[in-house]
C-alpha cells in the first residue's frame, strides 16, 4: 500500500505536509460553553483541554495557574477567549 506525500515547494525548501497526521490538533471540533452567557464555542483538544484547566483552577482557587492560563488560551484563539472566558 503506498502513501501519498504531499510536498510544499517554499523558498527553495522542500517540506513535507504532514497535516494529516495531526487532525485533531488543527480541527475545531469540541464544544464548550459560557456557563454565564450560554455561549458556545466550537476548539481543538488541545484548547478544550486548557480550558478545562483553567475552570478547574478557577475552582480550587488557584488564582495565579489561572491567569498563565488564561494568557496563554488569549493567544491560541482570541474569538474563543472573548466568548468563554472574558
Amino acid at each position: 500500500m503506498g502513501m501519498i506525500i504531499k510536498l510544499i515547494e517554499l523558498k527553495g525548501l522542500t517540506m513535507l505536509d504532514l497535516s494529516y497526521m495531526f487532525k485533531d490538533m488543527t480541527e475545531r471540533n469540541i464544544q464548550r460553553t459560557n456557563p454565564y452567557s450560554g455561549q458556545s464555542e466550537m476548539l481543538t483538544k488541545d484548547e478544550a483541554e486548557l480550558y478545562d484547566q483553567i475552570k478547574q483552577d478557577e475552582y480550587l482557587g488557584n488564582s495565579n495557574l489561572v491567569q498563565v492560563g488564561l494568557d496563554k488560551f488569549s493567544r491560541l484563539n482570541a474569538k474563543a477567549y472573548m466568548v468563554l472566558l472574558d
